[in-house]
C-alpha cells in the first residue's frame, strides 16, 4: 500500500477526527452478535449519538470505582474524557470484532498473502481507551529477508508466549495504568519500538509446552523472522476499546507532534 511512496517522518493511519476515517480499514462484526458486536464513531465524552438498534452501548469503565468520600461525582471517577470523536469498537467475541489495515481483499503480496501495507517506520503509537474488557491489537511485522511474523499484544494475556503458526504468532502481555497509580484518565498512548520485536520470534526459550516434541518440529519447520526489520504488513484492532489516532513514526512519542495528534480533555 505504501512500499512504493515516499514515507515522511510521520504517517497517520487512523485519524478519528479526519474525513472518511476508514477509508483505509476493513471492519468485522460478530453476526451472531447484533446486539453486542460492532463499531460506531461516537463522542467520547457524551458517548452520543448512539449507535441504531439493536446495538446496545456499554458503559465507560470508571478509573478506581468509588472514591470513597462519599460524593456522586461521576465524572471525576471516569477521570478526564476527551471532547472529540473517537471509534468504539465493542464485543465480548474479541477474535471476530475488529477493524484491519490494509482492508481484505485489496491485493496480495509476491509471497500470496494478502496486502501489504509496506510502512518503513520502527515506531507505532496507539491512542486508546481503557473500557475495562478484554482487549488486544496485533501487527504483521517483515524482516529483510521477506519473512514475517504476527505480534499480538492483549491484556488477557499473562506472559509472553511465541506459537508456531504460518506466519509465526508473538503474543505479549499488555496492562494500562492500574487504579493504584491514580490515573487521571482512561485514554492512554501505547508506544511500540518495533525492530527490537523480531529478535523475540528466534527464542525456543518462549515456545509454548517445549517439551511437547511434536510442537518443536512445527517451530523447525515454518521460516522464522531473524534478519533486521524491514517494514509493518498490517494493523488489526480488535473489541473492545475506543480509538482516537494510530500513526508511525520515526522516532518515539516524546518528540514535538503536530497539534492534531494531542489528546483534548473536557474542561
Amino acid at each position: 500500500m505504501f512500499s512504493g511512496s515516499v514515507q515522511p517522518a510521520i504517517v497517520s493511519l487512523f485519524s478519528s477526527t479526519g474525513s472518511e476515517q476508514l477509508s483505509l480499514w476493513s471492519l468485522k462484526t460478530d453476526p451472531s452478535l447484533p446486539a453486542d458486536s460492532f463499531v460506531c464513531f461516537l463522542d467520547d465524552s457524551t458517548s452520543h449519538p448512539i449507535p441504531p438498534a439493536p446495538a446496545v452501548l456499554i458503559s465507560p469503565h470508571p478509573l478506581g470505582g468509588d472514591s470513597g468520600d462519599g460524593g456522586d461525582n461521576s465524572s471525576q471517577r471516569m477521570g478526564y474524557t476527551l471532547t472529540q470523536t473517537v471509534l468504539h469498537v465493542q464485543s465480548p467475541s474479541l477474535p471476530k470484532t475488529y477493524v484491519r489495515c490494509p482492508p481484505y481483499g485489496w491485493g496480495q503480496t509476491r509471497l500470496g498473502r494478502e496486502g501489504d501495507l509496506g510502512l518503513k517506520h520502527p515506531w507505532v503509537h496507539i491512542q486508546v481507551r481503557n473500557m475495562g474488557r478484554p482487549w488486544s491489537f496485533e501487527l504483521g511485522l517483515v524482516d529483510q529477508a521477506g519473512k514475517e511474523g504476527d505480534v499480538r499484544c492483549s491484556t488477557f494475556q499473562n506472559e509472553p508466549v511465541l506459537k508456531p503458526t504460518s506466519p509465526p504468532l508473538l503474543h505479549l502481555p499488555l496492562s494500562f495504568p492500574s487504579a493504584s497509580t491514580t490515573p487521571l484518565t482512561s485514554w492512554s498512548t501505547i508506544s511500540l519500538y518495533l525492530p527490537t520485536l523480531l529478535s523475540h520470534f528466534s527464542s525456543r526459550a518462549l515456545v509454548r509446552n517445549l517439551q511437547d516434541d511434536e510442537e518443536d518440529v512445527r517451530l523447525h519447520e515454518i521460516e522464522l523472522p531473524s534478519a533486521r526489520y524491514s517494514h509493518v504488513s498490517y494493523v488489526k484492532v480488535y473489541a473492545t476499546c475506543r480509538l482516537k489516532r494510530i500513526w508511525f513514526s520515526e522516532t518515539d512519542s516524546s518528540q514535538r507532534l503536530p497539534r492534531e495528534f494531542e489528546l483534548y480533555a473536557e474542561s
